[in-house]
């Protein structure tokens, strides 16, 4: 929690329930324009994958995935999925997909390795989404019109959004501002790759800084990028300025994927000739898969920015952590207001057993719950607690 920030004075304008019932609203319109803009096919997504097919996605090359042992298969070892990012590729042939068609998918991961602060979960939930092209496609106007073509749904999703909730004042310019990494290093030579963001999305509002992953000219790099999905050369971040926290806010990283020379050559500069030896990787060497470009855009991110949110904790369940303490009875129930008393219920799972309690409280009425009494009102220990309005 050393990294969370809360601006001075931030109160959300929604509750949680109508947070929840906005959040939906968001996915199901963006969802729906992103299709139609990038022509794609909803398909169901894996959750895991083997260790040894070299399909999940090493991110930076350091996090660690979450594994486990399958028990049927002699606990043979399973990772859940950083992203989709080569997955999609593989499913794109495997369902007889052609150019100019792709798919998209709802993705699920765990990133144990996540410095969590107000943007960044170990949870993560996104839009993966991959299409096919030719290899003549292959080149930064294919990049930049893909870009527009999504950048154009989340436009038009923040005005529908501004005008379902009038707190909301739209903040995305007409068009996106496009930049390479190293441009925009030898715009802010002083600054380091966030600050060098953060001043350029503030001045035109919503960027895409393009070529990440490779070594700029001052020896570093702008950020980190798995050498065996993303050419280098010919993908980017679609970062906006986020007043709220006045900060750049990655909302999609994309790009136009490798072919078999570009995968030949990220894996020689990052030392990881290696992974040519595995099923992925050897499938694209030898020319087996279509040649694509993909992307993945953040579901909570965007939820968080168009309902101008402090916290990503506001528009996502991520760790649960179940407190009891000091319970709060709304005595809204014109029934309870004339009797001053609030029913709670506790109901054992296994033997359907109910036990009505009344509590005699004065307005407003608070209750105090302690689990051994939960506990005590049941012999198999399993309850469900709830209070009713009727």
């Amino acid at each position: 929690m050393e990294h969370l920030t809360i601006p001075q004075g931030y109160v959300s304008p929604l509750t949680i329930r109508e947070t929840e019932v906005a959040i939906k609203e968001i996915k199901d319109h963006f969802e729906r324009s992103l299709a139609k803009s990038l022509h794609l096919t909803r398909v169901s997504a894996p959750l895991f994958v083997k260790p040894e097919s070299g399909l999940n996605d090493n991110l930076n090359g350091v996090e660690r995935p979450v594994s486990f042992g399958i028990k049927e298969q002699e606990d043979t070892p399973a990772e859940i999925v950083h992203s989709l990012a080569k997955w999609k590729r593989y499913a794109l042939k495997h369902y007889g997909f052609h150019s100019g068609e792709g798919l998209y998918t709802d993705m699920s991961a765990i990133r144990r390795d996540e410095d969590t602060d107000n943007i960044h979960s170990i949870y993560v939930d996104q839009w993966d989404w991959e299409k096919v092209i030719s290899k003549e496609e292959r080149n930064m106007e294919t990049l930049q019109y893909t870009v527009r073509k999504v950048y154009s749904a989340l436009k038009e999703t923040e005005d529908y959004i501004s005008r379902r909730y009038n707190y909301i004042e739209p903040l995305l310019p007409d068009d996106i501002f496009f930049i390479t990494s190293q441009e925009l290093e030898d715009l802010y030579p002083g600054c380091d790759a966030k600050e060098r963001e953060h001043r350029l999305a503030k001045e035109k509002g919503a960027i895409f800084v393009a070529q990440i992953g490779k070594v700029l000219a001052s020896g570093e790099k702008h950020d980190g990028r798995a050498p065996d999905y993303d050419d280098w050369e010919l993908n980017g971040d679609i970062i906006v300025y986020y007043p709220v926290l006045d900060i750049a806010l990655e909302l999609s990283s994309m790009g136009i994927r490798v072919d078999e020379e570009a995968l030949a050559k990220q894996l020689k500069l990052s030392g990881c000739e290696d992974r040519a030896k595995l099923p992925f990787q050897k499938s694209l060497l030898n020319r087996e898969l279509p040649y694509t470009i993909g992307g993945g855009i953040g579901q909570s991110r965007i939820c968080m920015y168009y309902l101008r949110k402090a916290h990503i904790g506001e528009v996502q369940s991520s760790l649960c952590r179940m407190t009891f303490t000091t319970a709060h009875w709304n005595t809204g129930s014109s029934y309870y207001k004339k009797k001053n008393r609030r029913l709670l219920i506790f109901e054992s799972i296994n033997r359907r057993l109910s036990f009505f309690i009344s509590f005699l409280l004065p307005q407003p009425a608070y209750a105090v719950l302690y689990i051994g009494l939960l506990q005590a009102l049941s012999d198999s220990g399993s309850l469900r607690c709830s209070h009713t309005d009727h």
